[in-house]
């Protein structure tokens, strides 16, 4: 057998936020940017079974300091139904601007068995290399509970573990 037909689909969805509305009546705005990124990554993945739900989860014009959010929602809901496998942002930032949001999120989305991708940033708990990095459930002192991650410290732990500090640490515990 070849190995796209030994491969699982994987449904992608893509998140994408835009903070305020200026803009959004334009042509080609932010989230179409976002969108159009992410879409181009999931297509780069095919051969690993990755394939695009077609539903847009677009909130433009919402804080990403808040959850409610009505295209979160839905997509929150579509996770805990099971219609989707790998949630993929553009910046993580766009997901939550809240440490305490975000843990949240990825506590919904590793209950459902999803995956978390950022394509801009070093996120990404689809592959053993995202997945092999453990985490300090101490806070670093440079982090901030309204601050986003840098790309650098977000690395997810195993499945089952949660991100609950921006700091990553090394399996020997080493920053």
């Amino acid at each position: 057998m070849t190995k796209s037909a030994n491969t699982r689909k994987l449904r992608c969805a893509i998140y994408t936020r835009k903070s305020t509305e200026e803009g959004l009546e334009q042509e080609f705005n932010s989230l179409h940017a976002q969108r159009e990124a992410c879409e181009a990554y999931v297509a780069s993945q095919r051969s690993e079974g990755w394939a695009l739900i077609p539903e847009p989860y677009d909130d433009g014009g919402f804080s990403g300091g808040t959850l409610e959010r009505p295209a979160l929602k839905r997509l929150l809901a579509d996770v805990e139904e099971g219609l989707v496998d790998i949630v993929v942002v553009y910046k993580i930032d766009r997901l939550s601007r809240s440490l305490m949001d975000f843990s949240k999120l990825v506590d919904v989305f590793d209950r459902a068995g999803v995956t978390f991708v950022s394509v801009t940033q070093s996120f990404n708990t689809t592959t053993s290399m995202g997945g092999s990095r453990s985490t300090s459930c101490s806070p670093s002192p440079s982090s901030s509970a309204r601050s986003p991650p840098s790309a650098s410290a977000t690395r997810s732990g195993r499945r089952g573990r949660r991100a609950c500090s921006w700091a990553a640490t090394s399996r020997s515990g080493t920053r």
